[in-house]
C-alpha cells in the first residue's frame, strides 16, 4: 500500500535539507579544524616542525626537484595516456566513472532516478517517458543481397561489411517470420530452423540444399539461396522467382509472410535492374494486397524508387499517408534555386531540413560527403548513425540530382543546433535524443568504421588536468635542470606570496584576540 502524498513530500523535502545543509556542516567542520591547529599549534610544536622542515628542504640539491618533477611528468603521462585509451574506447573517464560508480555513493549521493525518466504532460503531472522504443533496433528495410552485394565487398576489400550481432539478429527475424508452429514443423522447416541459426555461410547453403532434396518446394531454401549463394541480382532474382512458385502453394499463417518477403524482394530485384517502374508496380500491389503488414516499412522501398523516377508529388503523398512529414526535395526546382532569397518553397525545405537534422543529426555529413559511406547494415537504429547510413547510402543520389538541395543543406543545417534548446533532455519538435545510440551503433556498424557520436562528447576533465599537469611538470624539471639557482629565487619567492594571505590572517587573528584568551585555550 502507498504513502500518502503528505507523507512522501515531507520525506523528500527532508532529504532535500539534509543534502543540501551537509555542505555547509563540512565547510563548518573544515573551518572549525583549521582554527583549531592555529590555535593549538604551540603545544604542537608546528612552528619547530615548520622549522625543521625548511631547514631539510632547503639542504636538498636541485638535482632532487629535477627527479621529483620529472618523475611527476612521467605518471601524469601514464594516467594521460590510460585516460585517453578509455576515452576512446568506452566514450568516458575511467577516474569519472570510478568517482561516480564508487565512491559517491559512500559520500551519500544518489543519482536522481525521480526525474530522469519523467517529463510533464499537458495537465502538469509528471509521466513516464517512452524510453522503451527510444533505441529498439529495426530490420532495414532497403537491406542489401549478402551473396551479390556484401559479399563482393568482402572480396574486393577483405573488409566483413556486417557484424555478428547485425547478422543474428536477421537469423533470429528470418526464424520468427518464416518458420510455423514449432508443434507442426515439416522435416524440412527443421532443417531451416537450424540453417539460420549457422554462422558460416557455406553451412547455411549446404542446410538449403539439403532442404531442398527434401522438399523441392521448399520456398524458404530457395530464399536463403537467392539471399546468400547468388553473386549477381539476376541470379537471385530467378531464385526469388522460383521460391515465389513454391510458395503459393499455401498463404496462411507463416507462409504469408515469407509471400509477402518473396515479393518484396522481387520488387527491389527489378528496382536494381532497372525496371523502376515495374518495381513501383510491384509494391504499391503487394500494399494493396497486405495493408495490414506495415511494419515491414514497404513504403521505403516505394519512396526510394519514386525518387528514382523524380516523382515528388508521388512521394509526397507517400509520406504524408505513412510518415506524416513534409519531403525535402519536393520543396526544390531550377526556378526556385536561380532566384535570389527564399521562396515558400525554399522556406518549407528549410524548415523541413531543420526538422530532419534534429530527429538524426548525423544526416548532413554523409550527404555532404564530409564523412565517407560505408555499406548499409541489416539493421537500423532510429536517429542513430546506423540509420543515417543507410539513409544515405541510397538517397544521395537523389540530394545530387536536384538542383541546390546539396547547397541549401550545407547552408542551413548547422543551423538547426542552434534552434534545439540545451542541454538536449529539452527537445524542440521531437523528444529528447537518446542517450544511448552510440552503445547500439557499435554493435551494428563493423569496427573499421568511425561512428559517429551526438552530441560530441568533451573531453573529460581528468583528461584536460592530467595533459596540464604533465605538460607543466615537464616544464618544471627542464627549467629546474638548466637553471637551478633561478628556479630556486623563484620557488622561494612563490612560496612566500602563497603563504602570505595565511600570515597576515594570523597576524590580524592575534591583533583582534586578547593574548590571555589564546593562553586559556591552550591550557585547555
Amino acid at each position: 500500500m502507498r504513502g500518502s502524498p503528505v507523507s512522501i513530500g515531507f520525506t523528500e523535502k527532508l532529504k532535500s535539507w539534509l543534502s543540501w545543509s551537509w555542505t555547509y556542516i563540512c565547510a563548518v567542520w573544515f573551518a572549525m579544524v583549521l582554527t583549531m591547529i592555529y590555535v593549538l599549534r604551540s603545544p604542537l610544536k608546528l612552528q619547530d616542525t615548520l622549522t625543521s622542515a625548511s631547514v631539510f628542504l632547503n639542504t636538498l640539491t636541485p638535482k632532487f626537484y629535477v627527479a621529483l618533477t620529472g618523475t611527476s611528468s612521467l605518471i601524469s603521462g601514464l594516467i594521460l595516456i590510460f585516460e585517453w585509451w578509455y576515452f576512446r574506447k568506452y566514450g568516458t573517464s575511467f577516474i569519472e566513472q570510478v568517482s561516480v560508480s564508487h565512491l559517491r555513493p559512500l559520500l551519500g549521493g544518489v543519482e536522481s532516478s525521480t526525474t530522469t525518466g519523467l517529463f510533464s504532460s499537458v495537465n502538469g503531472e509528471a509521466e513516464p517517458r517512452p524510453s522503451v522504443s527510444e533505441c529498439k533496433v529495426w530490420r532495414n528495410p532497403l537491406n542489401l543481397f549478402r551473396g551479390a552485394e556484401y559479399s563482393r565487398y568482402t572480396w574486393v576489400t577483405g573488409k566483413e561489411p556486417l557484424t555478428y550481432y547485425d547478422m543474428n539478429l536477421s537469423a533470429q527475424d528470418h526464424q520468427t517470420f518464416f518458420t510455423g508452429d514449432t508443434q507442426q514443423l515439416k522435416p524440412e522447416d527443421t532443417v531451416m530452423q537450424k540453417a539460420w541459426r549457422e554462422r558460416n555461410p557455406q553451412a547455411r547453403i549446404r542446410a538449403a540444399y539439403q532442404a531442398i532434396e527434401m522438399n523441392h518446394e521448399c520456398a524458404a531454401a530457395y530464399v536463403l539461396l537467392a539471399e546468400e549463394e547468388a553473386t549477381t541480382i539476376t541470379e537471385a532474382e530467378r531464385l526469388f522467382k522460383q521460391a515465389l512458385r513454391s510458395g503459393k502453394r499455401e498463404q496462411t499463417g507463416k507462409d504469408i509472410n515469407l509471400l509477402v518477403y518473396i515479393k518484396r524482394r522481387l520488387a527491389m530485384c527489378a528496382r536494381k535492374l532497372g525496371r523502376i517502374k515495374e518495381a513501383v508496380k510491384m509494391m504499391r500491389d503487394l500494399m494493396k494486397e497486405f495493408p495490414l503488414l506495415g511494419m515491414l516499412n514497404i513504403h521505403e522501398n516505394l519512396l526510394e524508387a519514386l525518387l528514382e523516377l523524380q516523382a515528388y508529388a508521388d512521394v509526397q503523398a507517400v509520406l504524408a499517408k505513412y510518415d506524416g512529414k513534409l519531403y525535402v526535395m519536393s520543396a526544390f526546382s531550377p526556378e526556385a534555386a536561380s532566384r535570389r532569397g527564399l521562396s515558400t518553397a525554399e522556406m518549407n525545405a528549410v524548415e523541413a531540413i531543420h526538422r530532419a537534422v534534429e530527429f538524426n543529426p548525423h544526416v548532413p555529413k554523409y550527404l555532404l560527403e564530409m564523412k565517407s559511406l560505408i555499406l548499409p547494415p541489416e539493421h537500423i537504429l532510429k536517429r542513430g548513425d546506423s540509420e543515417a547510413v543507410a539513409y544515405a547510402f541510397f538517397h544521395l543520389q537523389h540530394w545530387k540530382r536536384a538542383e541546390g538541395a546539396l547547397n541549401l543543406l550545407h547552408c542551413t543545417w548547422e543551423g538547426t543546433f542552434r534552434i534545439i534548446p540545451y542541454p538536449l533532455e529539452k527537445g524542440h519538435l521531437f523528444y529528447p535524443y537518446p542517450g544511448c545510440t552510440e552503445t547500439a551503433d557499435r554493435e551494428l556498424l563493423p569496427s573499421f568504421h568511425e561512428v559517429s557520436v551526438y552530441p560530441k562528447k568533451e573531453l573529460p576533465f581528468f583528461i584536460l588536468f592530467t595533459a596540464g599537469l604533465c605538460s607543466f611538470t615537464a616544464m618544471l624539471a627542464m627549467l629546474t635542470h638548466q637553471f637551478p639557482e633561478l628556479m630556486g629565487v623563484f620557488a622561494k619567492a612563490f612560496f612566500s606570496t602563497l603563504f602570505a594571505p595565511l600570515g597576515f590572517f594570523a597576524d590580524k587573528m592575534e591583533s583582534f584576540m586578547p593574548s590571555s584568551f589564546w593562553h586559556q585555550l591552550t591550557r585547555i
